[in-house]
């Protein structure tokens, strides 16, 4: 039982009291008939597993605590931040190429129009379900393209360019398979995905290549020939990813499917 000068005060916000909470247990946990050493050692892993997983559950807790609401239909004459993010990711395929202003008028009906033509959705120029399904599919909204530059940057930021896009590109192709989640923070954030999001690299701020890197990988170019996965054969340790399928080395990195 925690004593009283472990009361944790309500400015911390809520949502972060379980994480005090656990790593207060863990500085006073005590192996039995251990040395100094390895409870230090032991208290040390307990830690680092803790806020792995207290960060997981942060980042997921949101998408469980609220309920899902289905986008909305837009279509001449909409105009609200819908729209907006529509032009964004119509305007990262290079179909919508005037300011983003949030209004849907004829030249935002047009870029839809040529979005619904090439990826297989009835070309009506509206909105749909349908059509928000592909968009989310094939294209990332503002806030999603700061986290594929961020995990571009931080997973190989010492790759040529053509490396940098095809990590994007394996982001872009576990969106669009069925194996793995169905959008960018699912996929970045799985549980022992990526290295850099276990060891913290993926908080680094990414450069303006990162982000060119994220925006070709969006737009579809991808050296990896269609990969789920990539590794560095110096310092893989899993035998397992040895057994998939190779396509391609670039830089340091083997891609596999």
């Amino acid at each position: 039982m925690l004593g009283p000068k472990h009361h944790f005060s309500w400015k911390i916000p809520r949502r972060y009291a379980i994480f005090h909470i656990l790593m207060v247990v863990c500085s006073r946990f005590r192996p039995y008939n251990s040395t100094r050493k390895e409870m230090i050692i032991i208290r040390t892993k307990l830690r680092k597993n803790i806020s792995a997983l207290i960060l997981s559950f942060l980042l997921f807790i949101p998408v469980f605590a609220q309920p899902v609401q289905a986008a909305a239909t837009l279509k001449p004459g909409s105009a609200s931040g819908d729209v907006w993010d529509l032009q964004y990711r119509l305007k990262t395929l290079d179909f919508y190429t005037q300011p983003l202003d949030g209004k849907y008028g004829p030249n935002t009906k047009a870029a839809v129009l040529r979005f619904q033509k090439e990826y297989g959705v009835p070309a009506d120029g509206i909105t749909g379900p349908q059509t928000w399904r592909q968009l989310k599919k094939y294209t990332l909204n503002q806030s999603e393209m700061d986290i594929m530059a961020k995990i571009i940057y931080s997973e190989a930021r010492g790759e040529p360019y053509k490396g940098q896009v095809a990590v994007g590109a394996v982001v872009m192709n576990r969106i669009q398979s069925s194996e793995f989640p169905n959008d960018i923070r699912g996929v970045v954030f799985q549980p022992r995905a990526f290295t850099a999001v276990d060891d913290g690299q993926y908080w680094l701020t990414p450069n303006r290549t990162a982000y060119r890197a994220a925006l070709d990988a969006v737009r579809g170019w991808d050296p990896t020939y269609e990969s789920l996965y990539y590794f560095n054969p110096v310092t893989a340790t899993s035998t397992w990813i040895w057994s998939r399928p190779q396509t391609v080395q670039i830089g340091k990195h083997i891609f596999a499917r």
